[in-house]
């Protein structure tokens, strides 16, 4: 882990003078060279000041000459749009949460692709036909407004007190990938389809209306225009640099356990991409070590890479938070076969 908050680019210092001015000579070809890269991204890792993002385009744009051109959406609206596209790709790098990512795999709009060190991402999290990685490791969770509320509410039976009617807002189904977590999350906490549908009933009474992006609630909770949102453990632990009246809780399902659905930042090449070499080329080094190296600080997220160590005070801080949670991955392949039946089952039950 550094212990700055740069990614720092660095070279041997014992290279000899030949290799030293080859290296030169290749990297000032590489910028010559330039170019652009365009990402479309669900929102999170560009949360913060400084932020993940931000950083890791920069050192890359540093090391290749290749600019970043970054789009920001919900999960489920980026993956539209280069399912829009697909005819005239205008994307080269997607990043998104599950199961989007999987939904643009089985679309057949991502390319294979195969990143150096890729032994070291755990087979388990990534597609088994190189079509995606996950790129940064995160958490579903709740957010609420540390200075309003004493204590987060205990369960989920708590949200639906008349106390948080119109108080409450989480992110749309479909639109959002931390909204679609929720959906999923509800449903396997509360045993069933049918369970967890009523409870989503229930809870649209409290709900303030729809949202396409998750990224925004954090602002409204902290300045108390609402006192409940959900959110993702990255997400929310970046933002609170910027918004430090809110807190992230898990609540509890009728079981009485802390649940929270496994819920990484994916990301896949573009089938078809205009610059496909430059795609591959960000891919390769946002999943190396160094980017990686930084995603704890930075990211304030949880690397991928089984190499880089959990060492340093903020992932301390995000093993405290994670204290006594279980973690849920769900069958993305089983989760896909229903998903839209769900989406709009969803829609019917919340009127909306």
């Amino acid at each position: 882990m550094t212990s700055s908050n740069r990614l720092r680019l660095t070279r041997r210092n014992t290279l000899t003078c030949g290799v030293g001015l080859a290296s030169a000579f290749a990297i000032s070809n590489a910028r010559a060279a330039g170019g652009v890269v365009t990402v479309y991204s669900a929102d999170g890792l560009k949360d913060g000041k400084p932020n993940w993002f931000d950083t890791v385009f920069a050192a890359f744009t540093k090391k290749t000459g290749i600019r970043v051109r970054y789009i920001e959406a919900g999960s489920g609206v980026v993956v539209n749009r280069v399912l829009a596209e697909r005819a005239n790709p205008q994307a080269d790098v997607l990043v998104t949460l599950p199961p989007f990512m999987q939904q643009a795999a089985a679309r057949g709009v991502l390319a294979p692709v195969k990143p150096a060190g890729i032994e070291q991402i755990p087979a388990v999290t990534r597609s088994a036909h190189d079509l995606w990685f996950p790129l940064v490791n995160n958490y579903a969770c709740w957010i609420y407004n540390t200075k309003e509320l004493k204590a987060p509410p205990a369960n989920y039976e708590t949200l639906l007190a008349p106390a948080f009617r119109n108080r409450l807002q989480y992110s749309t189904p479909g639109q959002a990938g931390d909204g679609t977590a929720v959906m999923l999350e509800v449903v396997h906490q509360m045993g069933g389809a049918d369970a967890g549908f009523a409870y989503l009933k229930k809870l649209q009474a409290n709900n303030l209306g729809p949202s396409s992006s998750t990224g925004r609630l954090a602002g409204l909770t902290d300045k108390g225009e609402i006192l409940v949102a959900n959110g993702d453990v990255q997400m929310n632990f970046a933002q609170m640099r910027q918004y430090p009246d809110i807190g992230i809780f898990f609540p509890a399902g009728p079981h009485g356990r802390r649940v929270s659905m496994a819920l990484p930042y994916d990301i896949a090449l573009v089938r078809n991409a205009p610059h496909g070499d430059h795609g591959r080329r960000l891919i390769d080094f946002l999943l190396g070590r160094e980017a990686q190296d930084t995603v704890y600080e930075l990211a304030r997220g949880f690397p991928v890479r089984e190499d880089v160590p959990a060492s340093g005070p903020t992932a301390a801080r995000l093993k405290q938070i994670m204290d006594g949670v279980t973690i849920w991955s769900p069958d993305w392949r089983t989760v896909l076969a229903s998903i839209d039946a769900d989406i709009s089952r969803w829609h019917h039950v919340t009127g909306t």
